[in-house]
């Protein structure tokens, strides 16, 4: 008797937040908020690190939309950056900017480089 070897699981796609089905159901849109050249650095390197995603661009089932409201803030944080910080500016841009004498934690380091965090420092 053969044992019976169950498929390999399938990797789930996670798609950003906002992103919505086109009109008439035929793709999806996902907004993008663009206001500096390092914000359209970030969205085509971001791309890019998304192999599952390029054919369904190609194709047009996954399109760009610009994303409303105004760009994150760029108030430099101060004190310690926690991960729930690195969270939020993932949710809001994807960029930090450490003010003098702010501390980034070690876990907040690591969570910005799975999220794509940009981290720069005031000057």
């Amino acid at each position: 008797m053969v044992p019976q070897v169950p498929p390999p699981p399938v990797a789930a796609v996670h798609r950003p937040e906002g992103v919505r089905p086109l009109e008439g159901g035929r793709g999806l849109a996902e907004p993008v908020v663009l206001a500096t050249d390092a914000d359209l650095d970030r969205f085509v390197r971001s791309l890019l690190a998304r192999p599952q995603d390029h054919e369904a661009i190609l194709a047009g089932r996954l399109r760009f939309t610009l994303g409303g409201g105004a760009p994150p803030a760029g108030a430099a944080l101060r004190g310690a950056v926690t991960e729930r910080k690195v969270q939020e500016a993932a949710k809001a841009g994807g960029r930090i900017v450490l003010g003098r004498g702010a501390v980034l934690t070690p876990l907040a380091r690591e969570k910005a480089r799975a999220l794509g965090v940009q981290i720069e420092r005031e000057q």
